[in-house]
């Protein structure tokens, strides 16, 4: 199950992922920043909470890819808070 998290205004879409485990036992979320284009779309997939890239196709520029980077880390711990709480609340 994804839950959006968040829409830049050039309609990049921010998701992220249910809380999951691997087979060790570690939990892990994916979040995913995604830009319709006109063939497709511009992805990026970070797994957290390892931070690593786990997905990228398309074009977003490394400046782009580094303020996502940025923002899955300075939001982590709400990544996962949200995900243990199944999504966002919106009124």
């Amino acid at each position: 199950m994804v839950f959006e998290f968040a829409k830049y205004p050039d309609e990049t879409l921010v998701v992220f992922s249910d809380i999951r485990k691997k087979e060790n036992g570690e939990e892990y979320i994916h979040v995913t920043f995604e830009r319709p284009m006109e063939y497709g779309f511009d992805t990026v997939v970070f797994e957290l909470p390892s931070y690593e890239i786990v997905e990228k196709e398309g074009h977003f520029s490394d400046e782009e890819i580094q303020e996502f980077r940025a923002t899955v880390e300075k939001g982590a711990h709400l990544f996962f808070k949200y995900a243990r709480q199944g999504g966002l609340k919106f009124a």
